[in-house]
Formats: C-alpha cells, structure tokens, sequence
C-alpha cells in the first residue's frame, strides 16, 4: 500500500473504486467500506484508494483538542496489505471551503479518476456540508462513476460509530469496544527508559508514552495482550500517571507480560487492552501497591488460563 498524506501529491492516472470519511477507529462500519472498495479494485483492476479526512487543521483552527480513536500510524498498520493507497487529506482552510460540486469534479472525477465511489449512507462533503448521497446519485452519469452506498452496520440496535465507540471507552467497557471496533483497543508506540521500579519490585514492567491526541480509556489496570518482535504475550497493563511514586503527571501504559524476560527498550510493540480490572490509585506505600500488584497478577493469570 502507498501512503500519501497530501491530495495533491496522488499522480495516479489509472482508474480507482475510491471511499471517503474520517475513519477514525476503522470501525466495524468503515471496515465493511473497505472491504468493497478492495472488492471492486480486484475485480475491475483499478486503484483500490481509501482518502481519509485528517481533522486536525479544522481542530487547531476552531481551538479543539480531539481525542481521536487511532493514530495515522496505527490507521496505516491496519490498511497496511488490504488496499492501494491511503490517502490522508488535510481538513485545511482552503480544503474546507471547497464546494459540494467542487469536490465532486475536482477529486473525485479529476484527481482519482473514480470508477465507483463507495460511501456511508450519512456521508456529507463540501463546504457547509451541503453535498449527500442524493447529490453524488445526480452527478453519477455526468462524471461516469456508480455509486455504491453501504448501510450502517448495527450493535444492540445502534448504529455502530466512532462516537458509540468512545462512549464506551470512556466507561472502560473494553469488550464493548472491540466489538465495534472488531479488534482490541490498542496503542502502537515505543518502548521507552522508566524508573526501573517494577524491575526492583521483582515484576520488571515496560513503558510506553500515550500520545497526547489518543483517546485514553479510564486510568486503571488492564487484562491485555501484547505484540512485540513478531510474538504475542499475555500481561496486565497500567493506564495512567503512576501517582504512587511521581508526581510528573506523565501519561504512560506501563506493561507486564507474562513469560517474556528479553530487553524490550527502543522496540515498536502494540499493547491491546482486553479486559478492565480496577482503577489506578495511590497507595500509602510501595509495600501496599506491590501487593495490589501481586494480585493483578494473580488475576492475569487466571484470566488467560495460566497456573498460578
């Protein structure tokens, strides 16, 4: 898959089944846009695009600090072998005042050269959000693409959406949230130098920075899985500030893993969090947290069926 992360950088000529949206999460519901496009490159050899909106320009601009689902890295690694190109299209000024029809005839017809066009049923464009699926229905003949619009796909009688997906987030419902998302909530970073304390305390523990535009889950303890160089763990996982022992008020994901012993510092590993076990508190002493820990533990173990 080719990345580009700016619209006027695509130089492709060849036709494409081309979808559009923020995909933020790559939810269930944009899996299944995905999946037609990829569908339709393969069966019409044309250019399989995916042209993601990057809100953050419009974010900056108005003031807003967005808590978003994924990373663009982690939004690369997962469209990574399912389609051509990824397409990151900055929601700048200019951008944002271009009009319904603009758009239409501009990028869509001009600069992907599209064949189909695959969208949500609530899928909005152009400048004050005037274009919808009526309108690309109308232009369809005119500029000789075919419409293609996908359905919401439902969960418990709701429309799956990023919105639903971070409500339940904030709950800290994780299996809630893997089912919309169809995978864990995970964190795609790298391994970096603590404080060694886990080290001293006899459970040696990893840590990872959360970026500042990621949404964190509830700080607390976490059943979760790891990926790190090509091999999958068990371990539990702290999300939060450690305020036992700092005051840095540093958001990190501190990790555990259960049968792994090699050095993991400066390695890309993807921590997936499974399972909510209890809140982040501050212990009176490290005597009592050890022993919290200890329990974690125990609980860890027991959740992916290993003997204590």
């Amino acid at each position: 898959m080719q990345y580009i992360n700016w619209l006027s950088h695509y130089k492709d000529d060849r036709r494409s089944a081309v979808t559009f949206g923020k995909f933020d999460g790559l939810h269930r519901g944009h899996q299944m846009l995905v999946e037609k496009v990829r569908e339709l490159g393969n069966a019409n050899k044309i250019n399989s695009v995916v042209c993601s909106f990057d809100m953050r320009p419009l974010y900056l601009r108005k003031g807003i600090h967005p808590q978003m689902l994924m990373t663009g890295q982690e939004r690369y690694k997962h469209l990574d072998g399912l389609v051509d190109y990824l397409v990151e299209c900055p929601f700048t000024e200019k951008f944002s005042g271009l009009g319904a029809e603009e758009f239409i005839r501009d990028i869509i017809c001009d600069l992907f050269h599209a064949s189909y066009v695959v969208v949500g049923t609530d899928f909005r464009f152009g400048f004050g959000k005037k274009g919808d699926i009526k309108m690309l229905a109308s232009y369809a003949e005119t500029f000789g693409y075919e419409l293609i619009v996908i359905e919401k796909e439902r969960y418990h009688n709701r429309e799956i959406s990023s919105t639903y997906a971070k409500e339940m987030l904030k709950e800290g419902k994780m299996e809630v949230v893997s089912d919309l998302l169809g995978y864990p909530y995970e964190l795609t970073g790298v391994v970096e130098h603590g404080k060694k304390l886990g080290r001293w305390l006899g459970f040696p523990t990893f840590n990872v920075v959360w970026p500042e535009d990621k949404m964190a889950p509830p700080y607390g303890v976490y059943l979760s899985e790891v990926s790190v160089d090509g091999r999958t763990y068990g371990g539990i996982s702290n999300v939060g500030v450690k305020p036992t022992v700092t005051e840095e008020n540093h958001l990190l994901i501190e990790t555990f893993l259960f049968g792994y012993s090699e050095d993991a510092y400066g390695k890309e590993v993807t921590v997936r969090l499974l399972h909510y076990r209890r809140p982040e508190q501050k212990f009176d002493s490290i005597e009592e947290m050890k022993a919290c820990i200890e329990e974690d533990i125990l609980y860890g173990k027991h959740f992916f069926g290993m003997e204590k």
